[in-house]
């Protein structure tokens, strides 16, 4: 994992850095009312990685009564497969959660891995969830004590 990498709770002063996160990360970006929405919904929960003051990544997740859902994760372009994802993931997975799941490209395999290392396991998929372009998603799940 990079030194000096900071996973924090997001905040509002935050919101611009991850509106451009989600631009340059996905076909179907979140814009910042949406982020904003979020950072005030009382069963959302986001982090960010900070790397000297700069947020170079963030993931947020959604608490309904122990259990866990992952509504993003993205990194910036320039520090992708550096450790920043996993380190997002790994405070995630410190939530008291029953289980926490999410949805994945199917062609995104850098992420099935990365979420495979961590016990996610596949357990059903959405047909033409993702679009721009068109794309099934693989749902993974980890439940409370079978993660590595």
């Amino acid at each position: 994992m990079m030194q000096n990498l900071n996973i924090r709770c997001m905040e509002q002063r935050d919101i611009p850095a991850i509106a451009k996160l989600e631009r340059e990360n996905f076909s179907n970006p979140w814009s910042a009312a949406m982020l904003e929405e979020e950072l005030e919904t009382e069963c959302s929960c986001y982090f960010v990685a900070e790397l000297d003051g700069t947020v170079i990544g963030y993931g947020g997740l959604q608490n309904i009564l122990g259990e866990g859902y992952i509504t993003n994760i993205a990194v910036s372009c320039d520090f992708r497969r550096r450790g920043v994802a996993s380190a997002i993931l790994a405070r995630m997975l410190e939530e008291p959660l029953e289980f926490l799941s999410l949805e994945v490209r199917a062609g995104n395999l850098p992420a099935i891995a990365l979420y495979e290392t961590f016990g996610f396991k596949p357990c059903g998929r959405r047909r033409g969830y993702y679009t721009n372009p068109t794309e099934d998603a693989i749902i993974m799940t980890v439940m409370r004590g079978e993660k590595i």
